[in-house]
């Protein structure tokens, strides 16, 4: 595992990454730089260390060699994913992201997600679609890493909001989505296959309107549980109805939104809300402690058990998980409820 020293009285310095063998309960390897870490991210073998203005990449060996290195924008969150194919970053602008193809000789793709600063992103188990959210929070987007094509948009909410984390299931047809409007919502997942024929027909129905957003109705029928869709699981996502069919309509109202939702617990103590602005206290503090205010503990952190259950766990003096199930009704309709919570620290 990969460990870096944080908090008040680190155990390691926050600019050194310790690599530790588990197995023989010893330090493995160390690797030192001249700047705060921020991120750690492994795998078999590749080594990717996360800076505030830079990512980077080493061979998982003793001693590590390093293989390449990339420019970033202002990254205090430390934000970066990996699967067995594809590493990604935040780009050089504020809303791009890097994806880079670790079998092509690190070829790297410019995605421009967002307009404003990445909050999160998220790379599906099978290495196929990447999930972004910006920091206003009210939209997340998916793109094909084959193509780097945007193939859905979906709407969180339409207040500004704090993403927590996104978390895409085991099979990669379910994406969970945290706030700091303490609300989890899931949403399906575009299906390669199904998608570029679903998005081509949207977009000669709705010539209109904006070609990137898929229409409620067509995003339920590449649904991640399949084909044949009924009528109760396309009515979940056409929140305004009727309202999402009328043209010129503000497409708040023909979005695609989560199928269903539930309230998790933030807790009482504060933790990091809104942007974090280069030169503030904020990134003050997330650069002392790799990514994460110094005494603010992260909240939202979604761990995927099954395609049909999930945990939300928070941190702090009164840190808790609570278990959330997915069911369906006869109906077909879809939902989210907790199921169980269990408090792992003492109050004291």
């Amino acid at each position: 595992m990969g460990l870096v020293g944080g908090g008040k009285q680190p155990k390691f310095a926050p600019h050194k990454v310790i690599i530790w063998d588990d197995s023989s309960q010893k330090i493995a390897m160390t690797l030192e730089f001249r700047s705060p870490v921020h991120g750690v991210r492994l795998s078999r073998n590749r080594i990717v260390v996360v800076l505030q203005n830079s990512v980077h990449i080493y061979n998982f060996a003793s001693p590590p060699e390093r293989i390449s290195g990339f420019e970033t924008a202002d990254n205090p969150l430390g934000l970066c994913c990996l699967s067995a194919r594809y590493l990604a970053f935040p780009g050089r602008t504020p809303g791009q992201v890097q994806l880079v193809e670790w079998a092509r000789g690190n070829v790297v793709s410019i995605i421009p997600a967002h307009s404003s600063p990445l909050r999160a992103l998220e790379l599906s188990p099978d290495g196929e679609l990447l999930v972004t959210a910006s920091e206003t929070g009210t939209l997340i987007r998916v793109f094909s890493t084959t193509n780097c094509a945007r193939l859905e948009e979906l709407r969180r909410g339409v207040d500004p909001a704090v993403i927590y984390a996104l978390a895409i299931s085991p099979s990669s047809k379910l994406l969970a989505v945290t706030s700091d409007k303490s609300t989890l919502h899931i949403f399906d997942l575009p299906q390669l296959g199904t998608t570029e024929s679903s998005t081509n027909n949207d977009r000669h129905h709705r010539s209109g309107s904006n070609s990137s957003s898929r229409s409620p109705s067509t995003a339920a029928n590449a649904a991640a549980s399949g084909g044949g869709e009924d009528s109760g699981r396309q009515q979940q996502q056409q929140k305004w109805g009727i309202l999402g069919r009328i043209p010129l309509m503000p497409r708040v109202f023909s979005d695609t939104y989560s199928f269903a939702s539930a309230p998790f617990e933030t807790g009482t103590e504060p933790t990091t809300t809104g942007p974090i602005r280069p030169g503030s206290s904020q990134a003050s503090s997330a650069m002392q402690s790799g990514g994460v205010s110094r005494g603010r503990p992260p909240k939202g952190v979604i761990g995927w058990l099954s395609d049909r259950s999930l945990v939300v766990v928070g941190a702090g003096s009164d840190g808790k998980w609570e278990r959330f199930v997915i069911g369906e009704t006869q109906t077909g309709e879809r939902y989210c409820v907790r199921d169980g919570w269990r408090r792992y620290l003492g109050a004291g």
